[in-house]
């Protein structure tokens, strides 16, 4: 089987078996992500070596759907099956004692396959479909839990959010077909001609969406209602970084103002979800508002003409990201809370899972030799030689600065406080999922230039880029341990945490107005069905009524006439004996008898 299909087939295949037999859902995730895993890595390995895979499937005439391994999308491959494979490990753990496990698995394993899918795409149709089963995956994952309050809206934010943004994306691919002909990615890439300003900043809007930029970043927060490992995966390294992979696969084509419009986004979203982070009360609230921030801080790269810069960021927050909310819920399984009031001195209660958490907080503010270091270096480097240095580099430094004071104020609090020992069920399985994101965490950044050279394409690094950039990260890190978040915040506080909404926000002009559109559509449906039975009911008893004319009235008085016509028949077949005397004395009488009548007729006249 190619590697290409086996990649989505074998999540896929778990996510179908694990209903079904209902047994060891667990393992079963497992078995199809380590499948999917080995095959993206072989594909990986293909790619690095000069092949190019291809896998062409029947779709709409003329445009048949494709599965590519190039560089680039086998790369984001074995990134979404790594960080899945790893997430699904700790996930054995953090589910262990949940009666909801086959759901669970079933519905990760299929998010898994819908994204692998999505980032092996060759054409936008397949790609529209997996950005569709992503979305779907998303709202059960984001509710799985829905009984509890809050769980639905949540989820319900998150798809009207979503949902809303996409339309850009759907408008965007049916004007990039119209204008080459094709629906090849590869072909509207290289066409020459370009993209309009207006499809660029379709994109931009499909992205804004998915990737949770200002002024679409509040469902994010929302989201980490879900469970924690849907929050590890989801929101760190495959559902919001559809976005950016998005803008990351299309910038080629964009043109100079549509990437400044990216850039501006980006550098607004990193600055004000950054504030927003500096000032949560609840840390998986925290870690959200930081992965718009950092999604922003890679829209700044794209947007600085080094898409590059943003895919090495990309990747490494995947990991980075992905351990702070593994740690996060290994904090939340022991303080059964992840509201920052109650996780004072929970790092003192697991120092391994918070040496962890440290090491990937530290990654993620950009300090050397750690991962996040290479890449804030390559998005820094990338917002000083744009020609658009002066807006996008002072942009990309504050987030950068924002994300060293809210990782340190959240190291601060959980590290000071008294210590409570409480076991943690599946606390193995736990650490060894976020061991291996923690380790990634820490070494990717020896892979960028293997990636380098397998993108073919080197990221600018001047050195004035590594330094402001460590003194950004250092600065941050002492401001958010040594000054708490209210003081640094100042009159801003209260805004940051209404999440700077303005004049109500989304809320008020998305979201309340299709939640209102939609109870509006449901009474109508219900009255229209309400009506409609009615009309049927009458119907009915009309078809009844008249069925019972039929069966006592017409249909009464034919069989009536013909059982007296056979009864009439049948006394008059005895008259007809066959014995010729007899006949004879019954026709005189017969004759006797008319005569009578014609006599008596006569007379009365």
């Amino acid at each position: 089987m190619s590697p290409l299909a086996l990649v989505v087939l074998a999540p896929l295949a778990a996510a179908a078996g694990i209903p079904v037999l209902r047994r060891a859902p667990a393992m079963l995730a497992l078995l199809g992500a380590g499948a999917g895993l080995i095959a993206s890595l072989v594909l990986l390995a293909g790619a690095s070596a000069g092949l190019h895979a291809a896998l062409i499937l029947p779709g709409l005439p003329d445009m048949p759907l494709r599965l590519v391994g190039t560089p680039l999308t086998a790369l984001l491959s074995t990134l979404v099956a790594v960080v899945g494979a790893l997430v699904l490990i700790y996930a054995v753990g953090y589910m262990k004692q949940d009666d909801e496990k086959v759901r669970f698995f079933a519905t990760m394993s299929f998010f898994i396959a819908a994204m692998q899918t999505l980032v092996l795409a060759g054409d936008w149709i397949l790609l529209l479909a997996a950005w569709e089963l992503i979305g779907l995956s998303s709202y059960l994952l984001i509710g799985f839990w829905y009984r509890r309050p809050d769980v639905a809206s949540a989820a319900t934010r998150a798809f009207l959010y979503t949902r809303t943004a996409d339309l850009g994306l759907y408008a965007a691919v049916f004007l990039l077909i119209a204008t080459t002909g094709s629906s090849e990615i590869a072909v509207t890439l290289h066409s020459g001609a370009g993209a309009s300003v207006a499809v660029g900043l379709l994109l931009l809007a499909a992205a804004m969406g998915k990737s949770a930029q200002t002024p679409l970043h509040d469902w994010l927060q929302r989201a980490m209602a879900g469970p924690t490992p849907v929050s590890a995966l989801l929101h760190s390294a495959t559902l919001v970084a559809a976005g950016a992979i998005l803008l990351i696969r299309t910038a080629p084509l964009l043109p100079p103002d549509a990437l400044l419009a990216i850039g501006i986004v980006g550098g607004i979203t990193t600055v004000v979800t950054g504030l927003i982070a500096l000032a949560e009360r609840d840390l998986k609230r925290l870690l959200a508002a930081s992965t718009s921030s950092q999604y922003g801080l890679m829209l700044v790269a794209v947007g600085a003409g080094v898409p590059k810069a943003a895919l090495l960021l990309l990747i490494a927050h995947a990991a980075i990201k992905s351990s702070l909310f593994l740690g996060a819920g290994v904090f939340q399984h022991s303080r059964h809370s992840t509201r920052l009031a109650d996780l004072h001195g929970a790092g003192r209660d697991r120092p391994w899972i918070f040496a962890g958490f440290t090491l990937a907080a530290l990654a993620l503010a950009g300090i050397p030799p750690l991962s996040g270091f290479f890449a804030k270096d390559a998005v820094i480097a990338a917002s000083l030689a744009s020609s658009n240095a002066r807006l996008l580099a002072p942009l990309a430094l504050a987030g950068t600065l924002l994300t060293g004071a809210y990782m340190a104020r959240a190291l601060r609090i959980l590290w000071q406080g008294k210590r409570r020992d409480q076991p943690v069920a599946g606390l193995r399985w736990m650490g060894a999922g976020l061991a291996g994101l923690v380790i990634l965490a820490i070494g990717l950044g020896a892979a960028f230039p293997f990636i380098e050279t397998l993108l073919a394409t080197p990221v600018p690094e001047p050195a004035l880029a590594r330094l402001l950039g460590l003194s950004a990260a250092l600065g941050g890190l002492a401001l958010g341990w040594f000054i708490p978040g209210r003081r640094l915040l100042g009159p801003l506080l209260p805004w940051a945490r209404q999440g700077f909404a303005i004049a109500g926000g989304v809320d008020v002009w998305i979201v309340r107005p299709a939640l209102t559109l939609a109870r509006g559509c449901e009474r109508l449906e219900r009255g229209l069905y309400a009506g409609v039975m009615a009309v049927g009911r009458l119907g009915l008893g009309l078809g009844r009524a008249v069925r019972r004319s039929d069966d006592q009235g017409i249909d009464g008085l034919i069989f009536s006439l013909v059982r007296g016509t056979v009864n009439l028949g049948n006394r008059a077949r005895t008259l007809q004996s066959g014995l010729i005397h007899r006949e004879l004395a019954i026709s005189v009488v017969a004759t006797a008898l008319i005569f009578a009548v014609l006599f008596v007729t006569l007379l009365a006249f």
